[in-house]
This record gives structure tokens, C-alpha cells and sequence, in this order.
């Protein structure tokens, strides 16, 4: 066990089937490093920094715990791996495939570079279930169309986990580290507060909420997580996000445990959750073979599509200012813990683009600044199926109606009261439309209209009828 291996971790925090650490631990003397590198800097959004910063803190004491030094480093990768090699004499360097555009193009440049200085450059899978290019049709093309993705995936294996890494033999030479906080992840205005106290953002926090959705929500999922005061959906999202967690653990553990209970109930709810893991498959295999649709539409003619400028608007959505309270909730929720429900975040998303006629891209990058789920994948696949414009998308005529989603997902206002705290005493007769109310009934709600809750800035038929005619013009 002589040989030295340069692990390069990135978006794998976790010991739990991390493949990269796994084989150099079996190996050889390990060098873990993450490199924060200037893409990398101006790609993450504020709530991912501030998830990253303690996701990196996390695993620096998982390692620790092992036996390890996870050296944190800023700067190219290139030159920084190249100061590691010619430090600690290391002659490979062991990763896990990462697969968003600047990444793919940026790992195959120095796979070519150090391959040809003599380094054994060896990488793995354990991001997804399936890798990008591995579910085509039969004539190579990709699929555009989920239900078909979904049902040849069933055809194609999930690679097995590996083991826990336990211990890691650390190299003996010395070599300069920088503290995580020496990044500059956390926000200089305190904002955070109440993410910090909403989430754990550690390995051990990932398998227990994993724990906690097998126990008290799986068998209520595909129902439940429709309906987002009853927050039956998983919260698993940040940890697949940030690789604190594996989707082949999960997969594998569902599938045995299936097969274990044999309970009809148990497995379907196990495979709409499964089919939710696909989903995230399926955005990596767009973004793989359309890497131009995080700012550009897959469909082409939306290219001439007339978006308004809107930009008090913009502003009035993204504060959870608009007047309809299902939307102005799940903004209010975004904000203060960096989540917000999926069936909300569809309604909220659609708002943006059909009744405001304000472009996807500033949603998606709005979206990506605050959640803590951010994925360049799911979001950029999420956006363009809400305009129409993306693979698999909701068609053009399909637009939410704020008033009815709310009414029928929230029927007794509980959500909307928990984040909008203004409605909290206004009656659930009243808590979809409040501008509908009575004065009397306002007065005894403390609800003064445009004052301490706006009405709406845009009138839903209008507006409806509006982007119908919009869309019309690219049909």
C-alpha cells in the first residue's frame, strides 16, 4: 500500500458509497482534496454556498474521523491537482463524474492533461441511478418524453453500492490546507437564521430524514405530497443536490425491502418515490444532450416568444407580494428556509411566466440563488416544462389557476397561514381570495387591502387570456 492516490472530491460528501474514496482507501495512502475553483464561485447560488459551507465542514470531520486530512484548496483545478501531485509524490488521481456542461468539458480537458504527463486518472458513477448517455433509443437519439425514459430504464440495472468507507491511511506528507470558513461560503448579512434552524446539513442528517420519510411518510407519499401543509414530501432533494447522499443506497434499499414486506401498498409508494429518482436521471440526460437549455428553449419557436419586462412585477413575486396567497406563501417559504413544496413551486413558477409573461430564465436563476436544492438539472428541466418550451412541458394552453390550486391543495389555508402570517385570522371561506372578503371580515382578520396584504397585480381571466394570446403567436 505504497502508492498515493488524489482524491478529488466535489459533489460527494458522504462515505456512504463514495466510489472515489471507497477504491483509493482499498488501494493506497489518500489525499482527499476539494478545490473551490472560480466557476465553481460564480455558478452557486447563495442558499447552495450556505449549504456547502456546512456540508464541507461535515465531511471534513467524517474524515478526520477516519484517520484522514480533507485538504481544502482554492483556485484551477489544474494547477492546484498539479501542486498536489509534485507535493505528495502521488502518481493517480481518483473522482467521481460529475455531468453539468462546464464540468463534463472541464473533466475530459484534464483527463487529456495529466494522462499525458503519466497520471492514472480513474473515475467512477454514483451521482444518479443511471448516468446520462446510458438510456437512448434504439437508433442512440435521447428521449424526450419522461413515461418513455421511465420504461427503458426499468430495462437497465442500477449499479450496486459500494461499503462505507471506515478508516483511510493518510499520506505522510505535509501539505498546506485553507479552513472552510477561509471560503467565504456564509452570507456577511445574517439571512440564514431560519434556514440554519430548519435543516442539518450533514451526512448523519440525510439518513435521518431518510429515516424519518420511511417511517412516517412513504406509505402516504404518491397522495400526500400534493398537499403542502401536510409536508409529506421527502426533503431528501438537498442531500442528492450536494452528494450527501446516494441514489443507489435508496433505490437498493427500497427494491430489497419490497421484496422483504411484500406489502402491495409498500411497493407501490416505494416505486412512485423511485420514479421521482428517475425524474432526476431523466433531467441529466436533457442537460447532457441539450446543454444549451439553461438559457436557451429546447423548442425553438419560443425563441420568438414576446416576453414582458416587468420588472416590478418580478419583484413583487420574488417577496410573495402578488396577491394571490398560495404563491405569496411558497415565495415567503423559499425565502425563509431556502425549500419550498413541489406542487407549490409549480404553481409559483407558472405564475411567473403565464400570467406575468416574465422569461423562465429570471425564475430559474432566482430559484437557483435560494434554494438549497439548487441542481442546474431539475431546475432548468423544472422551468421549461412550466413555459411549454422544454422536453416533455406542460402544454401552452395549460396555465394554474392560483385561486383553485389553492383550494384544492390548501383547502383550509393552513399553509398559506404559516407563511403568510398577515392571513393567519382571516376564514378559510375567505383565505384563497381575501380580496373577496367582506369589510367586517377583514376588520376582525386585522387585514387592511394593500396595506398589510396587496391585492392582486394581475387579474387571473386577463391574464389567462393574455398569455393564451402570446403563446397563439408562436403555435
Amino acid at each position: 500500500m505504497n502508492k498515493t492516490i488524489i482524491v478529488w472530491i466535489r459533489k460527494d460528501f458522504r462515505l456512504v458509497d463514495n466510489p472515489a474514496l471507497f477504491h483509493a482507501a482499498k488501494e493506497g495512502m489518500v489525499v482527499p482534496v476539494y478545490i473551490h475553483d472560480d466557476y465553481e464561485e460564480s455558478s452557486l447560488g447563495s442558499a447552495s454556498k450556505w449549504w456547502l459551507h456546512h456540508a464541507l465542514n461535515d465531511f471534513k470531520t467524517s474524515i478526520e474521523k477516519i484517520e484522514g486530512t480533507l485538504i481544502v484548496q482554492k483556485g484551477n483545478p489544474k494547477d492546484v491537482l498539479q501542486k498536489l501531485l509534485h507535493e505528495t509524490n502521488a502518481q493517480d488521481i481518483y473522482w467521481n463524474r460529475r455531468y453539468e456542461p462546464h464540468a463534463l468539458k472541464r473533466d475530459k480537458e484534464l483527463q487529456v492533461f495529466f494522462s499525458e504527463q503519466q497520471i492514472n486518472i480513474r473515475t467512477f458513477e454514483g451521482f444518479l441511478l443511471h448516468e446520462p448517455w446510458k438510456i437512448t433509443k434504439e437508433n442512440g437519439d435521447p428521449y424526450k418524453v419522461f413515461t418513455a425514459y421511465y420504461k427503458a430504464s426499468q430495462k437497465h440495472s442500477v449499479s450496486s453500492a459500494v461499503k462505507k468507507v471506515t478508516s483511510i491511511q493518510a499520506s505522510s506528507k505535509p501539505v498546506e490546507s485553507l479552513s472552510v470558513s477561509d471560503l467565504d461560503l456564509l452570507p456577511s448579512i445574517p439571512w440564514d437564521e431560519t434556514i440554519k434552524s430548519t435543516w442539518e446539513a450533514t451526512e448523519k442528517g440525510a439518513i435521518d430524514v431518510f429515516k424519518t420519510f420511511l417511517k412516517n411518510k412513504l406509505l402516504h407519499y404518491e397522495k400526500g405530497r400534493d398537499f403542502p401543509a401536510e409536508a409529506l414530501n421527502s426533503f431528501l432533494s438537498p442531500y442528492f443536490a450536494t452528494g450527501q447522499l446516494s441514489a443507489r443506497v435508496l433505490y437498493h434499499y427500497l427494491r430489497t425491502k419490497a421484496e422483504k414486506v411484500r406489502s402491495d401498498a409498500f411497493e407501490q409508494q416505494a416505486e412512485m418515490f423511485i420514479r421521482q429518482l428517475v425524474w432526476r436521471d431523466f433531467a441529466y440526460q436533457l442537460l447532457y444532450h441539450f446543454p444549451h437549455t439553461t438559457s436557451e428553449p429546447l423548442n425553438e419557436k419560443f425563441k420568438q416568444f414576446q416576453w414582458a419586462d416587468g420588472n416590478e412585477e418580478l419583484r413583487a413575486w420574488k417577496n410573495g407580494k402578488t396577491g394571490y396567497p398560495l404563491v405569496d406563501a411558497g415565495m415567503r417559504e423559499l425565502w425563509e428556509t431556502g425549500f419550498m413544496h413541489n406542487r407549490v413551486r409549480m404553481v409559483a413558477a407558472s405564475f411567473l411566466v403565464k400570467h406575468l409573461l416574465i422569461h423562465w430564465k429570471h425564475g430559474a436563476n432566482w430559484f437557483f440563488d435560494t434554494l438549497v436544492d439548487a441542481d442546474l438539472a431539475n431546475n432548468t428541466m423544472g422551468w421549461q416544462w412550466v413555459a411549454g418550451s422544454g422536453a416533455d412541458a406542460a402544454p401552452y394552453f395549460r396555465i394554474f389557476n392560483p385561486i383553485t390550486q389553492s383550494e384544492k391543495f390548501d383547502k383550509e389555508g393552513e399553509y398559506i397561514k404559516k407563511w403568510l402570517p398577515e392571513l393567519k385570522d382571516v376564514p378559510s371561506s375567505y383565505i384563497h381570495k381575501p380580496w373577496e372578503a367582506p369589510a367586517d371580515v377583514l376588520e376582525k382578520a386585522n387585514v387592511t387591502l394593500n396595506k398589510t396584504y396587496p391585492t392582486p397585480i394581475v387579474d387571473h381571466k386577463a391574464a389567462r387570456e393574455r398569455a393564451l394570446e402570446h403563446y397563439q403567436h408562436i403555435k
